[in-house]
């Protein structure tokens, strides 16, 4: 899925057509740019305590931000993404215990 890009609209002298194009591109321009509708779920992650776990997002840009969408059991998670030297292929993850999770990356 790629983030939408802003409605084309064709040159018309039909004013029927520029009002239905119109109104396209209003109903449109609210999901140009947000970056949360391009994204990825990947499931069965498995988190590791006491390393770095490189997960790769598949975005084919930038990460703009992940969440946890299911934990199997109880642990806290956070990123390293201020370090890493790859957050356009990677999203780099720790767990204060072992844990499968899924998550949604965009």
């Amino acid at each position: 899925m790629a983030v939408f890009k802003r409605f084309k609209k064709l040159k018309t002298q039909d004013p029927i057509i520029t009002k239905i194009q119109d109104n396209i591109s209003d109903a449109l321009d609210q999901f140009v740019g947000r970056e949360q509708l391009d994204s990825n779920i990947l499931k069965n992650i498995n988190l590791t305590v006491g390393t770095i776990n490189q997960i790769n997002h598949l975005l084919g840009r930038t990460l703009v931000g992940w969440k946890v969408i299911r934990k199997r059991s109880m642990a806290d998670v956070y990123d390293l993404q201020d370090s890493n030297p790859t957050p356009a292929a990677t999203l780099w993850l720790i767990s204060n215990a072992n844990v499968t999770v899924d998550l949604e990356v965009f």
